[in-house]
């Protein structure tokens, strides 16, 4: 007869692409007697960060509620925002709209991702706009509909978040004068093809390119560089992101990005019962190169801690995901896209996909990437294991 064994407490803090992609994917894998999953979230719905640009513009997305895509899977969904962990007590402080509780767990996967970096330059904070979030890129959608024709927007920061938001702004709003600042070259990481591509519908759409600048301050009207001022209604600041600073609040070993440092299972090298996965984590891949922050890199990392927890709640052998690159996606307005293709360690080659084609594989991508949050295990019947009763009893076990 099989013994009667405690519930397994996982909790998930952060349901981004990567968090609600590994609550669910454990739901498909452990039965719902022996293990209770609960999803930390700020908010109700699903956020697709990669079309935040989209959002920030005027263009409706469809909404996504955490309710419909976890139903009938036990997931439970906890509001509310992440303000303190204790990983030696294994509790997780929730404030949400009844004030603040701990939340108990046996293993915890942190996933609270980034948010826009400042670099510190003076004024950011205080003038800029963001699009790493939905929050932002909502103010941002309210600012830019208040502009008047001819109206100076500046886009700082020239990787893929800057050339997505500064092709799909001048794209719709072709009335504004809009701009790009790089610290180096327009598209300089591209295949030559992939960076001549880029040039052309940056010009096509009159966007004002400023190469090889770095902003020394942020202004309500400009922004200061060496070169002088740029004018600016609206500065978009989009120089990259940073993790969330909670984990360096903890005793969990972090890197010099602030991201936890984990072993090929995502998990914790300092605390066995903490997983960590997607931007929060820091990651070693093809080549020795830490994975970018970017969804094609998380999403590897949530199904694999995903199934190191399964497997090791369930004694089963552990599995192994190799996350390496194949492409960068990169939209540039509704009408155009840029597909380069690169090697696993994120270094372009002479291939790329250019023009509407591109822009519809784009579109594809971001489907898909939605779609796989809500099919975690990608369509694959999956059967639910049992957790073992010393598995449940001690937790995740050390080995």
């Amino acid at each position: 007869m099989r013994q009667t064994i405690q519930q397994h407490r996982v909790v998930v803090i952060g349901a981004g692409y990567t968090g609600a992609t590994a609550a669910g994917r454990l739901a498909r894998r452990l039965r719902g007697e022996d293990v209770s999953i609960t999803l930390v979230n700020a908010e109700a719905d699903f956020v697709e960060r990669v079309r935040m640009h989209q959002l920030a513009v005027g263009q409706p997305l469809r909404p996504r509620p955490f309710d419909e895509m976890f139903a009938g899977t036990g997931v439970e969904l906890r509001l509310g925002r992440v303000t303190g962990i204790d990983v030696d007590r294994r509790t997780v402080t929730v404030t949400g709209a009844d004030g603040a509780s701990d939340l108990e767990y046996d293993t915890l996967v942190y996933a609270l991702g980034s948010a826009w970096n400042t670099q510190g330059v003076p004024g950011t904070t205080e003038h800029a706009h963001e699009i790493a979030g939905r929050d932002g890129a909502l103010r941002l959608r309210d600012r830019l509909a208040a502009l008047a024709p001819g109206s100076p927007v500046t886009v700082v920061g020239g990787g893929l978040t800057g050339v997505e938001a500064a092709t799909e702004l001048a794209e719709t709003r072709p009335d504004l004068d809009v701009s790009l600042i790089a610290r180096a070259g327009l598209g300089d990481w591209l295949s030559p093809k992939g960076a001549r591509h880029l040039q052309k519908v940056f010009s096509n759409l009159w966007i004002t390119t400023h190469e090889h600048t770095t902003v020394l301050a942020v202004h309500a009207d400009r922004v200061t560089t060496p070169q002088g001022d740029i004018p600016a209604a609206v500065t978009i600041w989009t120089t990259g992101f940073a993790v969330h600073p909670i984990a360096r609040a903890t005793t969990l070993e972090t890197g010099d990005t602030g991201q936890i440092t984990v072993d090929a299972t995502m998990r914790s090298l300092s605390h066995p019962d903490v997983y960590a996965i997607g931007d929060a984590a820091l990651v070693t891949g093809p080549g020795d190169k830490p994975l970018r922050m970017s969804c094609a890199s998380g999403v590897p990392t949530a199904w694999q801690a995903a199934d190191a927890i399964a497997a090791r709640l369930t004694d089963s052998k552990l599995p192994t995901i190799s996350a390496r690159y194949f492409n960068q996606c990169i939209s540039l307005g509704r009408k155009e896209g840029l597909i380069q293709y690169v090697t696993a360690d994120d270094r372009a080659v002479d291939a790329a996909l250019t023009g509407r084609l591109a822009a519809l594989y784009k579109e594809l991508v971001c489907k898909g990437a939605a779609w796989g949050v809500a099919n975690p295990t990608l369509g694959l019947p999956t059967r639910r294991r049992r957790v073992t009763a010393e598995a449940a009893r001690v937790g995740v076990p050390a080995a």
